[in-house]
């Protein structure tokens, strides 16, 4: 569900906040985790193939969010496939 979310926003997103250049205020860590919101994962999933704590991963979410002043994942999303951070991957036909 969140994935299809994702989709359908990245398609026609409404308008981010522009801070496309606030991406390289972010750090290294924090870019990542912004990568794995965008691929749909949960702070639990993130937690994972990071390794830390997902109290660990909300306190990057939570940082990244403040640092590009956005309301929420959605937003972060969005953000990332408009700078070019995230390419949309071709949909495979079934």
């Amino acid at each position: 569900m969140t994935r299809r979310l994702i989709h359908t926003f990245a398609q026609g997103a409404p308008h981010v906040p522009s801070a496309t250049g606030a991406l390289g205020q972010l750090t290294p860590r924090e870019r990542e985790v912004l990568l794995k919101i965008s691929s749909g994962l949960t702070n639990a999933e993130i937690g994972a193939e990071l390794g830390v704590t997902t109290g660990t991963v909300k306190t990057h979410v939570n940082d990244l969010l403040s640092k590009l002043g956005l309301r929420d994942r959605v937003q972060a999303t969005i953000l990332a496939y408009e700078s070019g951070l995230v390419r949309p991957r071709p949909s495979r036909q079934t």
